[in-house]
């Protein structure tokens, strides 16, 4: 459970980001406060941000509509939380890909496969993260290609592994992809298992599986 002290320190680290013009604060910041939806990074860094919006944006981290209602929230899960954890749990696992050309990547990312620009950091970007729904993919850029092609292909040697929750999602997304164009390493197909699959070629070679349930 967080704790709310923390998250007021969160706030105020985002708020010193934001004054320091720190880049990727930006794009957390347009991901999270909807009146900033649409508005480039340079505006959003030089819009008159206040502790209150930093708040706002922590608490919307957290499934909150503001940070009232996260305090009210955490109030009302103190008052009904049981013993702590024996153990960690881990909540979110983010493939790193290797890219040569962070620009090119974001690029299809966001307009073959739907995903969004989280941030991009550097002048010129060396390293980004896109997003689709849950899952969060970083992007790091190196001079040369880590696998060599052919190597990658015959082994199938995926570079991360996405899922949907029903067969016709796999469907729909399929058909999404043929239609914008991506180039595939395998079209849609069941498999032995139990499970529906693609394998979408990005610009780098990286190989990436898109599965879902068969029924």
């Amino acid at each position: 459970m967080p704790n709310l002290e923390n998250l007021r320190k969160q706030a105020k680290l985002i708020l010193r980001w934001h004054r320091q013009r720190h880049y990727p604060v930006a794009a957390q910041i347009r991901g999270h406060l909807p009146r900033f939806l649409n508005i480039p990074d340079s505006e959003i860094l030089a819009a008159n941000f206040k502790l209150s919006d930093a708040q706002e944006m922590v608490a919307r981290q957290h499934g909150f509509d503001s940070w009232q209602a996260l305090k009210t929230g955490l109030s009302s899960t103190s008052r009904k939380a049981k013993s702590p954890p024996s153990k960690a749990t881990i909540v979110c696992a983010e493939p790193q890909l290797f890219v040569t050309d962070i620009k090119r990547s974001c690029e299809f990312f966001r307009e073959k496969l739907g995903f969004t620009l989280v941030f991009s950091y550097g002048k010129p970007p060396y390293y980004a993260q896109v997003g689709r729904d849950a899952a969060r993919l970083n992007l790091r850029c190196v001079e040369r290609a880590v696998i060599e092609s052919t190597v990658r292909d015959r082994e199938e040697l995926l570079s991360v592994s996405m899922t949907v929750a029903t067969s016709e999602e796999i469907k729909l997304l399929f058909l999404e992809y043929q239609a914008a164009g991506v180039t595939f390493h395998q079209t849609l197909k069941k498999q032995p298992w139990g499970a529906k699959n693609f394998i979408v070629k990005d610009p780098d070679g990286n190989l990436l599986l898109f599965a879902g349930p068969a029924n």
